[in-house]
Order: structure tokens, then sequence, then C-alpha cells
């Protein structure tokens, strides 16, 4: 089976490729090979390689920099991924595209179900969620995964980043009042692999197990990272509160996703969030 990957070159692409079942016949491209902003590029690559399956792990990731970056995050994340399931769709190849929790107001107390209510705060929230309905309106037979707080040992993400800041010496403040899952790349990679075997369509939530705030999670990092002697020693980490860190995107308050159904379609149960980020502080794929 042919899969074209979109977007390889970032964090989710990378573990595509690492993750990848025997028998999946993987074409990678990243922005060089195929832009995933120029249609015409995506179909001639389409029609190239005539995939089974088509993964758009393609997107404007930079949370921040979009809200003064708007359109060229609404054409990546808002317009992109429709033209992609509409090539998906009369080229007869399936497409599952990648979105996220942002698409949430942070509102909630409980696990987010796909059911619940969008009203993103955000302009990368509201580009995801304008993906979001181009493609079910491109293609309804096309499967969309949100995810959350995905992290690796690649690319530009709050696990490299607290290493960093962890080795520069000092104390590290860290946002101790926004409540997600952390999601390891490798692991979202391959329950995208699993629930491409399966005849999952519409909306799917998948994260790692369990909940945390950043604080929570950067004490981990420091503590797993410490074991594996990728820390010299291990900084006090100060809890701060959102106010005290402002940021130019406002983030969701408490995003943690229901992902019973997912992990129902593809077997559990699924590992905890911090066992992963073990497993992923050891691997150097």
């Amino acid at each position: 089976m042919t899969v074209l990957i979109l977007g390889a070159a970032g964090q989710v692409g990378r573990a595509l490729i690492a993750t990848a079942p025997a028998g999946a016949e993987t074409v990678a491209l990243g922005r060089d090979e195929c832009d995933v902003s120029d249609e015409t590029a995506v179909a001639a690559a389409v029609a190239r390689y005539r995939p089974a399956l088509i993964v758009n792990a393609a997107a404007y990731t930079a949370v921040d920099r979009a809200e003064a970056d708007a359109e060229w995050a609404h054409l990546l994340n808002g317009m992109a991924p429709g033209w992609i399931a509409d090539i998906a769709r009369k080229a007869g190849s399936r497409m599952i595209h990648i979105s996220t929790d942002f698409v949430f107001d942070g509102e909630a107390s409980r696990p987010l179900p796909v059911s619940a209510p969008t009203s993103p705060i955000s302009v990368y929230g509201r580009t995801k969620l304008a993906g979001e309905e181009a493609v079910t309106a491109a293609d309804p037979d096309a499967l969309i995964v949100r995810t959350a707080w995905v992290y690796g040992r690649h690319g530009s993400n709050f696990l490299n980043t607290m290493l960093r800041r962890m080795n520069e010496g000092g104390d590290v403040p860290v946002v101790a009042d926004q409540t997600g899952t952390p999601t390891w790349a490798n692991s979202l990679a391959a329950a995208l692999w699993a629930l491409g075997r399966t005849e999952a369509r519409g909306i799917h939530h998948f994260t790692d197990a369990g909940s945390a705030t950043w604080y929570d999670f950067a004490v981990a990092i420091a503590e797993e990272a410490a074991a594996v002697s990728l820390l010299r020693d291990i900084p006090r980490i100060v809890p701060i509160s959102t106010a005290e860190y402002p940021t130019a995107a406002r983030r969701p308050a408490f995003s943690v996703l229901d992902t019973s159904v997912t992990w129902g379609l593809i077997g559990g149960p699924p590992p905890h969030w911090r066992a992963n980020l073990r497993a992923c502080l050891r691997d150097d794929r």
C-alpha cells in the first residue's frame, strides 16, 4: 500500500516515517517537495504516486506568530486541507488529517468528547477548525484526528525547549494553570497507522493517557531527562500563572480530550503520558 505523507519534515511526519508498519510504501514529502499551499502541486503529487492513503501532517503550528500572520495560517490550516481532501476523494485515496485541541475554548472541566462544542480562542484554533470543516465538506469519508501537546526529540516543541532551558541553568518558570495531555509524536503516529487500518471516518480524538499541567510536564521532563543523563543538574522549576506569562495567543485552560472511542478502535489500555515521555527520552529516532 502506498501512503503519501504530506508535511514529512515536521515532527509528526518524521514520526510517521519512523513508525511505518511493514507493507506500507511511504512517500514522504516535505514542503520543498510538495508545498500544500499550492493546490496544483498537491494534485500533481497525488497523480504521480497514486496513494491508497494520504496523511496530512502539514500545518502552520506557530501558535503565537499566527496572531499576526492570520492570512498565511488560514491558507495552510484552513484552506489547504480542504483541497487535499477534494483531490484525495477524486483520486480514490483515503485521507487522514491531523487537528488539535485548540478548537476548544478551555472552559470545560471534564475530558472533551468529539461532540463537545467548538469555540476556538486563537487564530491558530480558528484556522484549524476551518480546516476540519473544509475536509468534512470536501470528503465526508475522510478521517480527522484531534490531538494535543505533541512533542518529540526533533523539531520545536515543549520538550526540546525545556531541555534547552534546563541546561542553561537557573530557575525555570512554567505555567501551572493550563491542563492537557502530553502526547509523544511516535505514539500519535502509531495511532494514525492503526486508524488507517480501520474503517474510521469523521472526527476522532487521540492523545496519550492521563493529564498534566505544563508545570507537571516540566517536572517530569527534568526527572526523566536526568535519569538518562540529558541534564547536568535538575533545576528549580517554578509554577506560575498564565497571567504571569503573557503570550500573543490565548491557550485553552483545560483541553483534555476524551479518547475512549479511538482507543476502542485501535486497542488499549493507552500508555500514560509519563511512560511515553520516558520512552521518548530513550529513543533516538
